[in-house]
């Protein structure tokens, strides 16, 4: 399987592709052997408790979801199905942009794992992450 990745501005293109990702405004920062690194720029759609104004868990387990899926798609050059997510909280994420980084765990070629951190606009670990993945070859 391919061990190479793939630069910024293509995985930027992948990731942008869909309108749900484009919601959520990613940016690519950095990609590399080790992982990716991207922005979401934070919007007051996602807060679930105005008088606290912290960020819906699901936003942050989305963001969890791509930024795994995306560093498995630096290698392979395509995104790939995902088949199960853990998701765990450690703090609040009030209003700012978030970051989060992601590595690859194991790449297989039926299923591979990756992992997710997503930290504050303070650089503080607002929620972490592992998921499996379907990346065996699509079907022709």
């Amino acid at each position: 399987m391919n061990k190479e990745t793939i630069g910024i501005g293509k995985l930027q293109e992948l990731l942008t592709r869909g309108p749900f990702n484009r919601w959520l405004d990613f940016s690519v920062l950095s990609v590399n052997e080790k992982g990716i690194e991207v922005e979401v720029s934070w919007r007051e759609e996602w807060v679930v408790n105005p008088e606290q104004g912290y960020t819906h868990g699901g936003i942050l387990a989305a963001i969890i979801d791509t930024a795994a899926d995306y560093a498995i798609a630096a290698t392979l050059g395509r995104p790939v199905p995902t088949i199960s997510i853990r998701v765990d909280y450690h703090k609040a994420a009030k209003p700012g942009n978030l970051k989060a980084r992601a590595h690859v765990v194991r790449l297989g070629r039926q299923y591979s794992t990756a992992e997710s951190y997503v930290y504050d606009k303070d650089g503080s670990l607002v929620a972490s992450g592992r998921g499996t993945y379907y990346t065996a070859p699509p079907r022709s």
